[in-house]
């Protein structure tokens, strides 16, 4: 049997259930389908529940440093990570269910459960039923990518979706990967009490980040006892007993690295694989990423990309930003354009790091003449008070326009206080409109009028 619908979405992830409601609400017939879990992947395995890992993880790491700031904690701190878990269960099922519930209630709308596969370009299947719209959006997002490496399959590894099942402590975790979840997860199990090392194929971690990041994030890990690897390719995986060796292609060092768990953090894949998109006309890049315009629409008139599967962020911000932008091009004769957002995001170590718009290295390889100011967590006093000195802040500002080009906060509140760039940034209003404004204090943000009143030419 054959249902017609005005609009269907594949997937349940940020953007989709938004969607849902914006479409439904103009009075339009939809379908949305899940195949596995609603709310997709911030909420289920992703943003949600690593940062209430994240949350206990510094719980444990304060309680250790308790003496630093004249508290007595009697006994050594432990961390039962069964209650961690569950504590982290606890938030998750509150999001996904609320997900569901949302979408299940919402009149209008068609709720589907199953793997979707396209028949045509204007029809889906999901188990034995088959959709027909005019309007589809994919919003299938992403998951770990798996490489093909010798032993990897006599290894019981771990991705960042499997690692929400670990209700236990690693004696010793070997972290694939020294980028974002790699390193999340690796200061995170190294306060619950493992041992870890971080081994990263490239010259320096998170190398979409300037050198002096970098530096930084690597001594703010080593600093806490995790080991870093650098310039070390994993050629190779072998079990021993309870042990797993994993051999190394490096410049110095041990060629081996012996461990007990394994954690791969070697990016992204899309779940485009098996979506049946050649049915359809959908045109994807040799990663399998959907190929999509600057409004989200791809090669075949009617179907749009959005969040993780289209390439354009792979974020949760960038994911619920991509429904913005398509409802107000379909419904509010906005002209809203995915080149229109400022790249930004964060890294949530402790302290996090927030990033908004270009890179130094960025602006130097674009030629533009800039200004660069720099200051060091351990001038700010807010930083001070609290004995979390580690880090900086970092701006670079267009010489002739004046306008902020991106910025760079390591440190204590980091993730949050980025955003009062990004606000300048987002108004297109030269810097000394936030070295003008008068702050309060003691804040970590009070000194980023004081940055920009020291800024030096890049050279």
């Amino acid at each position: 049997m054959t249902e017609k619908y005005d609009a269907i979405i594949i997937g349940t992830g940020q953007a989709g259930p938004s969607l849902a409601a914006r479409l439904t609400k103009e009075g339009l017939k939809a379908a949305i389908i899940e195949r596995k879990l609603f709310g997709g992947t911030c909420v289920n395995v992703g943003c949600i529940p690593t940062k209430t890992l994240v949350a206990s993880a510094r719980a444990a790491y304060m309680a250790r440093r308790a003496a630093d700031f004249g508290v007595s904690i009697d006994g050594p701190i432990t961390v039962d990570m069964k209650r961690v878990k569950a504590r982290k269960d606890a938030v998750v099922r509150q999001s996904n269910q609320g997900v569901e519930s949302w979408l299940k209630k919402m009149p209008n709308l068609s709720v589907y459960e199953g793997h979707a596969r396209f028949e045509s370009p204007n029809s889906v299947r999901v188990g034995d039923d088959l959709l027909e719209a005019g309007k589809i959006f994919i919003n299938v997002g992403a998951r770990a990518h798996v490489p093909d490496m010798p032993g990897l399959g006599d290894v019981d590894y771990l991705t960042n979706t499997s690692m929400m099942e670990v209700d236990f402590l690693p004696e010793h975790l070997i972290v694939v990967g020294g980028s974002y979840i790699g390193l999340e997860f690796g200061q995170m199990f190294r306060r619950f009490g493992s041992r870890v090392t971080i081994i990263q194929r490239g010259k320096r971690l998170i190398p979409r980040d300037d050198e002096d990041v970098s530096a930084a994030v690597k001594e703010i890990m080593e600093n806490e006892g995790v080991e870093i690897r650098l310039d070390a390719a994993c050629t190779s995986f072998k079990k021993r007993g309870d042990e797993v060796t994993a051999k190394l292609d490096c410049g110095s060092g041990s060629r081996e690295v012996v461990g007990t768990h394994v954690l791969l953090a070697v990016g992204r894949r899309p779940n485009t694989d098996d979506l049946g998109l050649d049915k359809a006309g959908i045109e994807t890049d040799p990663r399998g990423f959907i190929k999509v315009d600057d409004q989200l629409c791809t090669n075949v008139p009617g179907i749009w990309g959005l969040g993780d599967a289209n390439g354009r962020g792979a974020f949760t911000h960038t994911s619920y930003n991509d429904y913005e932008i398509v409802a107000a091009n379909m419904f509010d004769n906005d002209s809203r354009r995915v080149s229109d957002r400022i790249t930004a995001y964060a890294l949530y170590i402790d302290p996090p790091l927030g990033r908004a718009g270009l890179t130094e290295r960025e602006v130097r390889e674009s030629g533009r003449k800039a200004l660069v100011g720099k200051m060091m967590m351990t001038r700010v006093g807010r930083a001070r008070e609290r004995s979390e000195t580690q880090g900086f802040m970092k701006i670079v500002i267009d010489a002739e326009s004046k306008k902020i080009l991106g910025a760079a906060i390591l440190g204590i509140g980091g993730d949050e206080i980025i955003h009062s760039v990004l606000d300048v940034m987002y108004s297109d209003a030269p810097y000394t409109v936030i070295q003008r404004a008068v702050h309060i204090h003691p804040t970590v943000t009070e000194l980023i009028p004081t940055m920009l009143g020291n800024l030096k030419p890049l050279e």
